[in-house]
């Protein structure tokens, strides 16, 4: 096993050759000499040489996307990963919450009903039916009684609400090229990326993880139990609520750029935990790697595989996380637990 040092320099080598690698895909013909005279002449002020076209191909369109790709990969596994240790359940994910059923639910609003009169973008709408979401989950948790099992109910009764109530808006109220556009909004697409998403989504991101990166040492002591946890001196339920609304908010900006992209929080924390350890500290940076560097694949994968035609990244996800999920579980199982 490689020192943690060494793995983070790897991790990230791998992602910034992802990155530059991805960008070379597509119609255009792109080399990485290309992409690598463009990003040093955008920051430096210079010039790339290259046709305005080619520039605005790289740095307009494919950087972004890819950046935000990167970034909620990695912000989605972050927060997987924390979940699945502060709720003490394997199958959590950033959506066990509801809030992207909650940021679904918003984005339609805007789409289907209008609401915002205009004022409100997709995004917006979006961003703001997530934190609702999660507003409820909270009051929900709160009348159910303390405890991870009681957060996991309220999560899912507010998922199974909201995904109602996003059926009933699209079946009732949008004809068919809405529909066609929301649906495809619904399973995940980086398509519409743009600098000011990949800028957000990374804010949020060093945020989440500088709160989560000194919380490390919590996170442990809450893998062995909440007494346990409380003998050591953590303030459970004020650690738990701090964690779980730094993810749900993590999970609203990531859903209201990309939409809802699944199994990347469920699979790869799952999947660099048997690779490093149950240790915190060692885990969260290097899940965020490994998610970052698999939804810049997924995604490169989404939009070239069946081109012209782009397909949702929720859909690449969906089917390279189900096996794979179900080959993690399985060794799981195999060694007698998690």
């Amino acid at each position: 096993m490689l020192p943690p040092a060494a793995a983070g320099a790897a991790g990230i080598a791998l992602l910034c050759a992802s990155v530059a690698v991805a960008l070379t895909i597509g119609p255009a013909d792109i080399r990485v000499a290309e992409v690598r005279s463009v990003v040093t002449a955008h920051l430096s002020g210079g010039s790339s040489g290259l046709t305005p076209i080619r520039d605005g191909i790289i740095w307009n369109l494919r950087l972004p996307r890819t950046l935000l790709a990167a970034v909620c990969g990695a912000g989605l596994a972050v927060c997987g990963a924390v979940l699945q240790s502060l709720l003490r359940n394997p199958l959590a994910d950033p959506f066990v919450l509801g809030v992207s059923s909650g940021a679904s639910t918003g984005a339609v609003a805007v789409v289907v009903l209008g609401l915002g009169g205009g004022a409100l973008s997709v995004t917006g709408g979006a961003f703001l039916g997530a934190v609702c979401s999660f507003a409820l989950v909270v009051s929900l948790g709160r009348i159910l009684g303390d405890g991870t099992d009681r957060v996991v109910l309220a999560g899912v009764a507010v998922m199974q609400l909201f995904s109602a109530l996003t059926s009933f808006v699209v079946m009732t109220a949008a004809d068919a090229e809405t529909t066609r556009g929301v649906l495809f909004w619904l399973l995940g697409s980086l398509a519409g990326a743009d600098w000011t998403d990949a800028s957000v989504g990374c804010a949020a991101l060093v945020a989440a993880l500088l709160v989560c990166g000194g919380s490390v040492r919590t996170l442990d002591a809450l893998a062995f139990g909440e007494d346990a946890a409380t003998s050591l001196g953590v303030q459970v339920a004020r650690t738990r609520m701090i964690l779980l609304s730094v993810t749900a908010l993590l999970t609203a900006v990531l859903v209201s750029s990309a939409g809802a992209i699944g199994f990347v929080g469920l699979v790869l924390p799952h999947a660099v935990r048997a690779l490093t350890g149950p240790g915190h500290a060692r885990l969260l940076p290097l899940t965020a790697v490994a998610g970052a560097v698999f939804l810049v694949w997924a995604d490169t994968v989404a939009r070239t595989v069946l081109d012209p035609q782009e397909v949702p990244v929720g859909v690449v996800t969906s089917l390279i996380g189900v096996p794979v999920f179900v080959l993690v579980l399985s060794r799981t199982h195999a060694r007698g637990g998690r």
